[in-house]
């Protein structure tokens, strides 16, 4: 499928500050069909905004007949131009992601869903992916009710709650007294999730993935959970990714999304009847 790639400004307040956000939109075309409608997939980046293997992942997405917008998540700071991927591009971006507030996080989110519902070539059926800081901020977005399938890839600070400004990593498995941290907040989630690890990820330990798998089955979420044995962080970065770039799991996750999007966004579900589904117990 061919694709057309644009960008649109957007008007965001949060904590009493606006800004422009720019969403990066790569949009699907069929020739000689100018009214073909698409599902909308918010893409969150990691902390070095919009590069080179963000958009690569954008297109490939959406030449799968999706219309993928990804924002640039640290437009309360800077302009829409991403990170280098050097010591100084990671210092900043890990500065920034925990300078930037939820409500801000939060509101980019929401924004970018918006932005999707008013393109006449949507749907209106919204999922979520992302990696690193993006698949947290996947899995954050999945709150708001009208996103219905999320694919979140190695999402960092989950466990630890140490997404925007925090007094320091609390992996209990305990919510904190009026808790805003993703981890506290699953019960919330409406749609579907697929959390995608590697076992060898330094972020995101064994007892970090197991808090989460353990705190999603206790809130309810319809969700699965693949940890691959050899990979690494950042193992779906195709460029500068430090020796962790492993394009066979790369392909294996891919399938995950595409089955779990094709399912829930480009099939009209309807409404879910609410009944229990009874699996029988045979060989």
């Amino acid at each position: 499928m061919l694709i057309k790639e644009s960008h649109a400004d957007v008007q965001t307040t949060a904590n009493g500050k606006e800004t422009s956000m720019r969403i990066f939109v790569f949009h699907p075309t069929i020739p000689g069909y100018p009214n073909a409608r698409f599902p909308g997939v918010v893409l969150f980046s990691e902390i070095y905004q919009v590069t080179g293997p963000v958009a690569r992942f954008a297109r490939q997405i959406a030449g799968q007949g999706y219309i993928v917008a990804a924002p640039s998540s640290y437009h309360d700071f800077t302009g829409p131009e991403p990170l280098a991927y050097d010591v100084p591009g990671t210092d900043q971006g890990n500065d920034w992601k925990v300078e930037k507030t939820l409500e801000s996080y939060d509101e980019d989110g929401f924004k970018t869903v918006d932005y999707l519902l008013t393109l006449p070539t949507c749907t209106g059926r919204i999922g979520t992916t992302g990696m690193c800081l993006g698949g947290h901020l996947a899995l954050r977005a999945s709150l708001d009710p009208r996103i219905t399938a999320s694919v979140c890839y190695f999402a960092t600070d989950v466990h630890s709650r140490t997404l925007g400004p925090n007094s320091g990593a609390n992996t209990s498995a305990e919510a904190p007294a009026d808790s805003n941290h993703t981890l506290d907040l699953l019960a919330k989630l409406k749609g579907e999730v697929a959390m995608i690890f590697g076992i060898k990820d330094t972020h995101v330990p064994d007892v970090g993935r197991d808090l989460i798998r353990l705190k999603l089955r206790q809130a309810g979420v319809i969700f699965s959970f693949h940890e691959f044995a050899w990979a690494q962080h950042a193992f779906i970065r195709d460029e500068l990714s430090k020796g962790r770039y492993d394009p066979a799991i790369t392909k294996a996750c891919f399938e995950v999304l595409l089955e779990l999007f094709g399912r829930v966004l480009k099939t009209d579900l309807g409404e879910a009847d609410g009944k229990e589904q009874k699996v029988e117990h045979v060989c």
